[in-house]
């Protein structure tokens, strides 16, 4: 049997291929902004798993390091190490701050860690070394191995490079030794310690006469560098996280999250409202392609009417006519769907956030469209088969 909707779409190609393209680009925007969500969950996830940890244990009543600010001291460990069940603590330090190299600015997050971990999967270069100015870095960041970042008061010299480390915001992680970070981060400028410096030895309660060493102490106190944000703790095996978190929080007046509960927080809370924009602009992106698909059809079967009342004049069933309508929609959603699949195959890589793109998203997107392009051609099919077969003799 001739195909009636192939030599239709025939007759008006071009517009037809215009349009599905059109659509295409709209479908790869979908994919493209499906696949952001989805990079963004993979980069939360892949910080946990760089991490390895057990337990995080933060500042008391605080969703730190990573939704909210945690501060605690870096001696701290020890009374950690002391509750029946931890085999071994952490100290991290976490900032996230610009840096600038070659005339460009790179937005990335610093993770000092006390022990720097020989486990993460290097692409080139080695693991750090050395107690100082020494650095892992991101391939994202576009730093090379030798590259010299100044950050700060010192130039810190690149000497690896890692794959996929990225903070849930997408920017990607400098791993340095935990002195340095914590340098870097609580250590105040020459300027604001002798600002600070005055204002004590103003403060009569602070510098009584007769007692310098108190002021000492006190300067020593609040100008030390000796924090960290977070605490990572791996347990015994066979021991249950979430008792040993129950006494870190009695005894040491801290608050401990087991690995599950980091995760909801990383995931569930902080990207919580990325993902609500996210949903909605792909319900609206949902919305404009199924208009679309439902004019484009809709104005194709009103230029042709009089064809098809000599279609019906001459015999044709209404169930021919209705699927070659249906066929048109459905073939414009397959140049749609293939022309976005090749778009954001190409222009993903691209973006500077992380962009995953899952195969169940791509068949999902596919579902999507085949429905859309099926409701959509309801609209031209109820105009054809309105038409009345004595119009093709009215003309």
């Amino acid at each position: 049997m001739i195909s009636l909707a192939y030599r239709d779409v025939a007759n008006s190609f071009g517009r037809y291929l215009l349009t599905g393209i059109g659509l295409g680009l709209l479908i790869g925007v979908t994919l493209t902004m499906a696949g952001v969500f989805r990079g963004m969950v993979d980069d939360g996830k892949a910080l946990l798993r760089a991490a390895d940890a057990d337990i995080w244990v933060v500042q008391q009543n605080t969703l730190g390091p990573f939704a909210e600010p945690s501060s605690l001291p870096d001696d701290i460990y020890r009374g950690i190490l002391a509750i029946e069940g931890v085999s071994r603590a952490t100290n991290v330090a976490y900032l996230t701050l610009e840096v600038t190299h070659a005339g460009r600015s790179v937005r990335v997050m610093l993770e000092g860690v006390d022990a720097l971990p020989n486990r993460l999967p290097l692409s080139a270069g080695r693991p750090v070394t050395r107690s100082h100015y020494e650095l892992v870095a991101d391939e994202r960041s576009g730093f090379q191995v030798g590259d010299r970042i100044p950050i700060h008061r010192h130039e810190y010299r690149v000497v690896g490079l890692t794959r996929g480390m990225r903070s849930p915001s997408g920017d990607p992680i400098l791993f340095l030794p935990l002195k340095d970070a914590q340098e870097i981060q609580f250590l105040k400028d020459n300027d604001a310690l002798f600002r600070d410096r005055r204002q004590l030895a103003a403060n009569p309660r602070l510098n009584p006469p007769g007692n310098p060493a108190l002021l000492g102490a006190v300067e020593q106190t609040l100008f030390s560098n000796h924090r960290v944000n977070t605490v990572l703790v791996q347990v015994s095996s066979g021991v249950n996280a979430r008792r040993v978190a129950d006494d870190i929080e009695r005894w040491l007046r801290l608050t401990a999250y087991p690995r599950d509960e980091m995760e909801e927080i990383l995931i569930g809370q902080l990207i919580a409202m990325a993902s609500k924009q996210i949903g909605l602009f792909l319900v609206i992106l949902t919305v404009v392609s199924a208009a679309i698909v439902a004019l484009t059809i809709y104005s194709m079967t009103q230029t042709k009417l009089k064809e098809i009342a000599v279609l019906k004049l001459i015999g044709t069933r209404n169930g021919l006519i209705s699927r070659m309508i249906l066929l048109e929609a459905i073939g414009l959603g397959l140049v749609g769907f293939l022309t976005g699949k090749l778009a954001v195959t190409y222009w993903a890589p691209l973006f500077p956030k992380h962009v995953l793109l899952l195969p169940e998203d791509t068949l999902r997107a596919l579902l999507i469209t085949l429905v859309i392009c099926v409701l959509a051609s309801l609209a031209g099919i109820r105009s054809a088969l309105r038409i009345p077969p004595g119009s093709a003799i009215g003309g």
